[in-house]
């Protein structure tokens, strides 16, 4: 098994994202700090992962295209768009995975990867936000689009005990 952190928006979305995914066996969601100017900490997911049904390369390709990776807003500071590595291979890996996927998108893409520092997991009620109850306004306005989105473009990533959900969105 593996981890990575990954931020860029809500991390309630980031949340359900990742955990709509086959080889993801869970995701721990809070805020992650790295070092130095990034040391606030920022909304963001870790991610664990078994790399035999799904890899690094494919997990930063759906965090490219389930947020605004392209986008240098006021709200980054809340949503850094970052890719928050344990590990140097892992830093090696991604900065590369960035570099080949820069070609998906018009603008230059944006998101950082950083070297993780520290996490602190959200308060329980706020856990697996989505799932819980996706008829929320929130889940249905928001978070739903973006599972659409994952699924239109990674449906063989989709895990197959939520295929029938986000079909149904």
């Amino acid at each position: 098994m593996q981890r990575i952190g990954l931020g860029g928006s809500c991390h309630w979305c980031t949340e359900a994202i990742f955990r709509s995914l086959k080889g993801v066996t869970t995701v721990e969601q809070g805020w992650i700090a790295a070092d130095g100017e990034d040391a606030d900490p920022s909304e963001a997911v870790i991610v664990n992962f078994d790399p035999n049904a799904i890899s690094l390369k494919t997990l930063i390709a759906v965090h490219l295209h389930t947020h605004s990776c392209t986008v240098n807003h006021d709200m980054r500071i809340k949503y850094r768009s970052a890719v928050y590595t344990f590990t140097e291979e892992q830093a090696t890996a991604a900065n590369l995975a960035l570099q080949n996927l820069q070609a998906d998108f018009n603008e230059p893409i944006i998101t950082q990867v950083l070297p993780f520092q520290s996490f602190k997991l959200n308060e329980e009620n706020y856990l697996d936000y989505y799932y819980k109850d996706p008829t929320k306004p929130f889940c249905q306005n928001i978070v739903g689009p973006k599972l659409k989105a994952l699924l239109a473009r990674f449906s063989k990533e989709i895990h197959p005990e939520r295929r029938g959900h986000l079909q149904s969105l």
